[in-house]
């Protein structure tokens, strides 16, 4: 049995990956892909990283689009080695960097250049976002705010926070929060927590061997579950799919399909279906 036993879908969940260079591994919505249910839309700033982009992603279920999203105005980006990922609209903050192992290598600026930014709202031939994931070395909230139309009826987002901010003015996990939650979005669930040593401290002859201190996070942040009556139906559907297929989370499936059977979007007995058979499901 599969989730898309119990209902079908309208149209394709629209997903944006912001900073889609910076995948170590297969991203969480690639299942949504694998099984056409999603169209990504991939958008890179950095020229070198498009080729290594394509090769990662052959599927046709991709757009690529190169800019540097932000709020449309030009601001300076400060190109560190590709390999680093740590290419950002924000300088990297010297004292900080200095502050852990290793980082005055990774945060080393290789060129400064000025490029004219594009506000999410701006770019054409993107559809409104079901699910929005982003790394972009602090531009996350800028991004978020000029991108507010794109996003009205987002319903999952995936970003890196910050507790300890390498870059000069990058907003910290706490501005995200609060901006998100004035939005209605709820955290979900953490994907990574990065610790990292402190200099000059190395931990078994490897500096990369983490000490106590946070330096950032992957979080996963979801439209209010306690708003589903917001919800169009088919936003609930897709709510559905992000849920099971991406997040692996078969509790909030299941609030989801009794709010649905309640709308008659499903049997009365999905939940309970989805429940007996969750051992089988991919």
């Amino acid at each position: 049995m599969k989730i898309f036993d119990l209902f079908d879908l309208r149209s394709k969940l629209e997903i944006l990956d912001v900073g889609a260079a910076a995948i170590n591994e297969a991203p969480i919505y690639k299942k949504l892909l694998d099984i056409n249910i999603g169209h990504l839309s991939a958008i890179e700033g950095d020229k070198r990283q498009i080729r290594a982009l394509k090769n990662f992603f052959e599927n046709n279920n991709v757009t690529f689009h190169n800019y540097f999203l932000f709020d449309g105005r030009e601001h300076k980006v400060y190109l560190c080695d590709p390999s680093s990922g740590m290419t950002s609209l924000f300088k990297p903050y010297k004292k900080a960097l200095k502050f852990f192992n290793g980082f005055e290598e990774f945060g080393k600026v290789e060129e400064t250049v000025t490029v004219k930014t594009t506000s999410l709202n701006e770019i054409k031939g993107i559809n409104p976002i079901d699910f929005l994931k982003m790394d972009v070395q602090g531009a996350e909230l800028e991004i978020m705010k000029n991108g507010e139309t794109k996003l009205l009826n987002c319903l999952a987002i995936q970003l890196e926070v910050s507790y300890f901010p390498l870059y000069e003015n990058q907003p910290t996990f706490g501005d995200i929060d609060l901006y998100l939650r004035k939005k209605d979005f709820v955290p979900h669930l953490f994907l990574e927590n990065k610790k990292w040593s402190i200099a000059p401290t190395v931990f078994n002859n490897n500096f990369r061997v983490p000490g106590n201190q946070l330096l950032e996070s992957d979080i996963v942040y979801i439209r209010n579950p306690l708003s589903l009556e917001k919800m169009t139906d088919d936003e609930l559907k897709k709510m559905a799919a992000v849920v099971h297929y991406s997040f692996k989370s078969y509790d909030l499936c299941v609030f989801i399909l009794i709010e649905m059977a309640k709308r008659k979007l499903v049997d009365s007995s999905a939940h309970q279906q989805y429940i007996d058979n969750i051992k089988l499901y991919p």
